[in-house]
């Protein structure tokens, strides 16, 4: 005897249906993504630097391997080097020209990575900071009502949703030396 399992029968009107519902959860998840962006854009570089400290804290872990994916590390290693060279000073303002996309010698070399080596850049720069090599974000940073909205959207979040946020956020940073 063979089973043939349930048979469902779909019409004009369920599949519609259907695929409505699966069109709106795309657009409830896009629209999430797109807010938590749009909050991130509104903070000053004080608080975007803040912000991806947290979100490295929360999720960086799952960063390198998860996220990365074929990032090109050897081209950000001479980067890596020369801010691990600088003063504490020095490596903070070079973080602030990254994010307000200053155009220096670092923004522009920053700028031609792919989306992938900027967030694996990150990555590997947040570890050195965790290992006290480059200097780390203050913890003690008092958020503005705007960046602590930020965090409780990005908590909001499920997980690959996090990574589009951050992947974002590091694609634009820098200064894009082939782009006028």
């Amino acid at each position: 005897m063979v089973d043939r399992g349930v048979i469902m029968t779909f019409t004009a009107d369920s599949a519609q249906n259907f695929f409505s519902d699966i069109s709106n959860y795309s657009t409830q998840k896009s629209s999430a993504i797109t807010s938590a962006i749009a909050v991130l854009r509104s903070l000053n570089v004080d608080e975007r630097l803040a912000l991806l400290w947290f979100i490295h804290t929360k999720v960086g872990y799952y960063i390198n391997p998860a996220a990365t994916g074929p990032a090109r590390l050897h081209l950000f290693t001479g980067l890596l080097n020369q801010i691990k060279l600088m003063s504490n000073e020095e490596q903070l303002q070079v973080m602030r020209d990254l994010i307000a996309q200053k155009n220096t010698q670092i923004s522009r070399s920053y700028g031609i990575f792919s989306n992938n080596t900027k967030l694996a850049f990150w990555y590997e720069l947040s570890e050195l900071m965790e290992q006290g090599i480059v200097i780390p974000i203050s913890t003690e940073h008092e958020l503005s009502p705007q960046g602590k909205e930020a965090i409780e959207l990005f908590k909001k979040l499920g997980f690959a949703q996090q990574i589009t946020v951050l992947r974002k956020v590091v694609t634009e940073m820098g200064v894009n030396p082939f782009i006028e």
